[in-house]
């Protein structure tokens, strides 16, 4: 069984927490220990806590096991910005040791880990690196999470060259449809399907809110698992 895999997506805003989330619950379902890991969020409100992500609140209310929030999302950005931006702008060097470090203590303490990536595949977090590169080191399997819109079959389809140049395995994919007015919908996951060398792990319907609590419905973690 895999114990780690990384949540790619298409673009930023393609739905890769409500995929995230979704696969959370469905590896709960299957009685397994998980732990949700995002280890840069760009985007976070200011707390009497300290700065928080949303997207990284709902790994860590989602997942099985109890994880302190800084473990759960070690660089909490605040600017919604790229996270190269974001970084410079606050101050901040982002080191992988320490993503290593956290996903390795996850590992340990859980049967399978989910490390949601931020943006797009080629997301920068420096002015000379991306994140890719990061879990390129790490050597992750990845789930890429395909927005269903006009344009996604191209983003797509280069994403999943550019994770496979790095060397990477795709083991599975979700549709995710961002956009309820897309024409041509089963045209596209038809496509998808046939160009995308891995199995398809989820159909997720439109969905207006990630708080929808029945999303682990629309998923199949068996490649996951087996």
């Amino acid at each position: 069984m895999i114990d780690a895999f990384f949540i790619a997506g298409t673009d930023t805003d393609v739905g890769k927490t409500v995929a995230s989330k979704a696969i959370l619950h469905a590896l709960a379902q299957q009685g397994l220990r998980t732990i949700g890991y995002k280890p840069v969020a760009a985007g976070s409100d200011k707390t009497e806590l300290g700065f928080r992500n949303s997207d990284a609140l709902y790994l860590q209310n989602v997942a099985t096991i109890d994880v302190d929030y800084d473990d759960i999302n070690p660089y909490a950005l605040e600017l919604p910005a790229s996270p190269h931006i974001a970084a410079k702008r606050e101050g901040i060097s982002i080191d992988y040791t320490r993503l290593s470090d956290k996903l390795a203590q996850h590992k340990r303490n859980s049967d399978i880990v989910l490390v949601e990536g931020a943006g797009g595949w080629r997301v920068p977090v420096s002015d000379t690196d991306c994140l890719s590169s990061w879990v390129q080191q790490e050597q992750l399997p990845v789930v890429l999470v395909v927005g269903i819109k006009l344009g996604c079959l191209s983003h797509a389809l280069l994403t999943l060259d550019a994770i496979k140049a790095d060397g990477l395995s795709v083991v599975g994919w979700v549709a995710n449809r961002i956009n309820p007015g897309t024409e041509h919908y089963a045209e596209i996951i038809a496509m998808l399907a046939h160009k995308i060398d891995a199995p398809k792990i989820g159909e997720i319907p439109y969905v207006p809110s990630v708080k929808r609590k029945d999303l682990a419905k629309y998923i199949d973690v068996t490649p996951l698992i087996r």
